[in-house]
């Protein structure tokens, strides 16, 4: 079975979720961790040069959410340097070879307002709603909580393998040869942006607004009353793990608050999908000048040869 077809705005908001290889808790919370998460996630984002926005994020121990501005494609890019280098430098880190995300990565259009502070909403959630802790701030894996209720700039350390292969076989690799040494830590700032829907508010407007969510999730939590596993257990976990249950749900085509709104989404999704396969079919025939709509990702050409499309 093929994966659906990716639909792109010219600009636009994006709930994205990405799970590890088999549910395995492979980002299992640690201070190293979150570290070399954290400088990833920041390099992805300085490399998008000005054209992905984060706006929220959370790690799990084995998946996360991020909500993100894209302009075009520019996710697919992001989100392949993103996957790509943790797969590598969380791989390292845990002792995991092999494939280390399950699929490839959902992301969902967010369309209004009421949507994105629910989306939001969903990321401060972590932890508290599945019963992991009692407190949002008490996760100890890497949220964007501490930067949405205090400096929206944080600095991570980036570690640049890049310039440790450059100094393969001399005596400086030889003094920090592990992969994390500090000799290839740089230094990386990650931002959080306000939600386009706050731009209006004041700081601490929005940061009341921040807590103000924060409470709403743990008063349900507490009214659920069963017991929590707590931040101890979470880091003792091993990140081979494999959990016997995963918790699977269809992936919404996109998140609004009306249902009117979904219905133009997903009308707007069948148009893109015939037109994405017209052009699929005139290229397959040999016209490889049959436009594709903008921000799609046409099939491979070899020069010489017809396209081949699955």
């Amino acid at each position: 079975m093929g994966w659906l077809l990716r639909m792109f705005q010219e600009e636009g908001l994006y709930f994205v979720t990405s799970r590890c290889f088999q549910g395995r808790l492979l980002l299992r919370p640690s201070a190293e961790m979150n570290e070399v998460v954290g400088g990833v996630l920041a390099r992805a984002v300085q490399q998008s040069a000005g054209t992905i926005r984060l706006h929220a994020f959370t790690f799990a121990s084995n998946h996360f959410h991020l909500l993100v501005w894209a302009r075009g494609a520019a996710l697919a890019s992001f989100m392949q340097y993103l996957r790509s280098n943790l797969s590598k430098k969380v791989g390292r880190l845990v002792d995991w070879s092999g494939g280390f995300w399950e699929r490839r990565y959902s992301a969902e259009p967010v369309l209004d307002d009421t949507a994105v502070v629910g989306r939001l909403r969903y990321v401060l959630a972590h932890g508290v709603k599945e019963g992991l802790v009692e407190r949002s701030a008490e996760w100890p894996g890497l949220t964007c909580l501490p930067q949405l209720l205090g400096p929206a700039r944080r600095l991570f350390r980036w570690f640049n393998w890049t310039k440790r292969w450059s100094k393969r076989g001399s005596q400086e690799l030889a003094v920090g040869e592990g992969r994390f040494a500090e000799e290839w830590a740089e230094p990386v700032e990650l931002e959080v942006a306000p939600l386009p829907c706050w731009k209006g508010l004041g700081e601490e407007e929005r940061r009341r607004a921040v807590r103000a969510l924060v409470e709403e999730v743990e008063v349900e939590a507490r009214a659920r009353n069963k017991p929590v596993l707590g931040e101890r257990a979470v880091r003792a976990q091993h990140p081979h793990t494999r959990p016997e249950r995963l918790k699977r749900s269809p992936r919404p085509l996109g998140h609004a608050s009306t249902r009117q709104a979904l219905r133009e989404l997903r009308e707007q999704y069948r148009t893109f999908v015939a037109a994405f396969r017209e052009a699929a079919v005139c290229w397959g025939r040999g016209d490889v000048s049959a436009p594709f709509p903008p921000f799609s990702f046409p099939p491979r050409v070899v020069p010489g040869r017809v396209a081949r499309v699955l």
